[in-house]
C-alpha cells in the first residue's frame, strides 16, 4: 500500500519557499556542478589539441557517442524525476521510491549496450566518416575506452538526478566536481605521460575521463544511501513494469530529443569533412564551447523541472508561472554575456584549444555567427524543461527534431553546395530561429491546456 504523508507537499521547500530564493538554492548548485561537469569536454580538448589536430578532429568526431550515451541516462533521468516530484507533491513516499530504484536498474541496463558498442562498433563508427587512419585510430581508442568505463557515466548521472529530484542539489554538486577535479589532474598525466604513468595519448583523455566518473558515482550512490532521508535505495525494490513503462513515457521524448543532437552532430561532420578536416575541428570546438556556455541555463532547467512537477502535483500555478518566467529572464541575461563573448573574443576562444593560423582564419568568422544562437535559445531550453515537467516531453522532441534535422541540416548542406564555408555556418542562427517560434506555440498551448483552470 502506498504510504501517504499530508503534511509532506507543505513542508516541502518545493511548495513554500519563494519562488526566486527557490531557484537560487537549487539552481545555483546545479549550475556550478554543470559548469564543473562542462570541464570534462572542455579539458580533453584543450591537451589532446596540444599533440596534434588530428586528435583534436578525432575527439571532436567522438563527441557524438558521448552526447548519445549521456542522453540515454539523462532522458531517463528525466523521466524518473517528473514521476518522483510529482509522487512526492502528492505525498506518495512510496511511489517516489519505486521510482528512484528503478531509475538505478534501467541506468545499469542501458550501460551494457553502450559496453557491446565500444567493444565492436567504435571503429566502425569513425570508419563511415574518414578514411584518415590517425584520425580512426586515434578516435576508435577514445570511445572504446568511454563506453566500456561508462558505468561510471551512467551511475554518476541517475545518482545526481535522485539528489536533485529531491531538493538536495547542494549534495549532486559534490559528485560533479569530485569527478570533473579528478579529471583535470589525471588528464595531462595520462595524456603525456607525467610521473612515471605510460605515454597514452587521447586514450588517455578517455581514461581519465573515466577515472572521475566511476569516483562521482560512488560519491553520488554513498550520498543517496546516508544522506537522502526522503528515498530509500534498496534492492528490494523489483524491476516494475508499470512504473518503467511511466518513466519511459516522460523520458523517451528527452532521450530522443538529446540524441537527435548526436545525429546532428555527425551528420555536420560529415558535411564539413567535405571542406577540410581542420573545418570539423573548428566546428568541435564551437560545440565545446557551446556545451560549456549553456550548462549554466541547462543547470537552471534541471533546476525547473523538480519544482514544476512538484507543484503541479500539488496544484499551485502561480508558483509555476513564477519559476518559469524567472528562469527565462535569468538564463537570456546570462546569453546575452556570451553572445558578446563569441562576438567580440572569438580568437582568445579558440587559442585556448592550441589552433593554427588556418583554423584561427576559419574559426573566427565561423564563432561570430554560430554564436548568435545564443541570444534565443535560454527560452528554448526553458521551455523544454517545462514540457518535461508536466509530463509533455514528446512537444521537446518536436522542437528538437525541426531544429536540428528538419532545418539545420537541409540548410547546412544546400549552403555548402556553394562551396562558401561561411554560409554553412549561418544554418545555426537560422534553424535557432525556428526553435524559437514552434516552442512559444508549445508553451501557449501547454499552459492552456494544463493550467489555465488549476486554483
Amino acid at each position: 500500500m502506498a504510504q501517504t504523508a499530508t503534511a509532506e507537499p507543505q513542508q516541502n521547500k518545493m511548495g513554500v519557499m519563494p519562488v526566486g530564493k527557490l531557484l537560487i538554492s537549487m539552481g545555483l548548485p546545479m549550475v556550478l556542478s554543470m559548469l564543473v561537469q562542462a570541464l570534462y569536454n572542455i579539458v580533453d580538448s584543450v591537451f589532446v589539441a596540444q599533440i596534434n589536430e588530428a586528435a583534436l578532429t578525432a575527439v571532436s568526431m567522438a563527441f557524438p557517442v558521448q552526447n548519445f550515451m549521456i542522453a540515454a541516462v539523462s532522458g531517463m533521468g528525466v523521466g524518473v524525476n517528473s514521476l518522483l516530484s510529482r509522487s512526492l507533491g502528492e505525498g506518495n513516499i512510496e511511489e517516489a521510491n519505486r521510482a528512484a530504484n528503478n531509475g538505478i536498474f534501467l541506468s545499469f541496463m542501458t550501460m551494457i549496450l553502450f559496453v557491446l558498442f565500444g567493444i565492436f562498433g567504435s571503429r566502425a563508427f569513425f570508419a563511415i566518416q574518414t578514411s584518415d587512419p590517425e584520425i580512426i585510430e586515434a578516435g576508435a581508442a577514445y570511445v572504446r575506452v568511454c563506453c566500456i568505463g561508462s558505468f561510471g557515466c551512467f551511475g554518476q548521472i541517475i545518482f545526481e538526478r535522485l539528489l536533485q529530484a529531491t531538493g538536495q542539489a547542494h549534495l549532486s554538486m559534490v559528485t560533479q566536481m569530485t569527478g570533473a577535479i579528478t579529471n583535470i589532474i589525471l588528464d595531462p598525466i595520462m595524456i603525456f605521460g607525467l610521473l612515471g604513468c605510460p605515454k597514452m595519448g587521447v586514450a588517455g583523455a578517455a581514461l581519465a575521463t573515466v577515472i572521475g566518473q566511476v569516483l562521482a558515482c560512488v560519491i553520488g550512490l554513498i550520498m543517496n544511501i546516508k544522506l537522502n532521508k526522503t528515498l530509500t535505495i534498496s534492492p528490494k525494490y523489483r524491476p516494475n513494469g508499470r512504473v518503467i513503462a511511466e518513466i519511459y513515457r516522460v523520458g523517451l521524448p528527452s532521450i530522443a530529443m538529446q540524441s537527435v543532437g548526436s545525429v546532428m552532430n555527425m551528420a555536420m561532420n560529415m558535411i564539413l569533412m567535405g571542406f577540410t578536416s581542420t573545418a570539423t575541428a573548428v566546428f568541435g570546438v564551437y560545440y565545446k564551447l557551446q556545451s560549456f556556455a549553456i550548462m549554466p541555463v541547462i543547470g537552471l532547467s534541471n533546476a525547473m523541472i523538480p519544482i514544476i512537477a512538484f507543484n503541479y502535483g500539488a496544484r499551485k500555478r502561480s508558483r509555476i508561472s513564477q519559476t518559469v518566467r524567472y528562469s527565462m529572464i535569468s538564463a537570456e541575461i546570462f546569453l546575452v554575456i556570451v553572445t558578446m563573448a563569441f562576438l567580440f573574443l572569438p580568437q582568445l576562444l579558440l587559442q585556448i584549444f592550441s589552433a593554427s593560423d588556418h583554423m584561427l582564419a576559419m574559426g573566427i568568422p565561423a564563432l561570430r555567427t554560430m554564436g548568435l544562437n545564443f541570444l534565443i535559445c535560454g527560452i528554448c531550453i526553458c521551455s523544454g524543461s517545462v514540457f518535461q515537467a508536466l509530463g509533455n516531453g514528446v512537444y521537446s522532441l518536436v522542437v528538437s527534431v525541426m531544429r536540428q534535422l528538419v532545418v539545420l541540416i537541409p540548410v547546412a548542406w544546400l549552403m555548402s553546395l556553394t562551396g562558401n564555408l561561411e554560409l554553412v555556418w549561418l544554418s545555426f542562427p537560422i534553424a535557432e530561429l525556428m526553435s524559437l517560434a514552434v516552442s512559444l506555440f508549445f508553451l501557449r498551448r501547454i499552459y492552456k491546456k494544463r493550467l489555465s483552470n488549476m486554483e
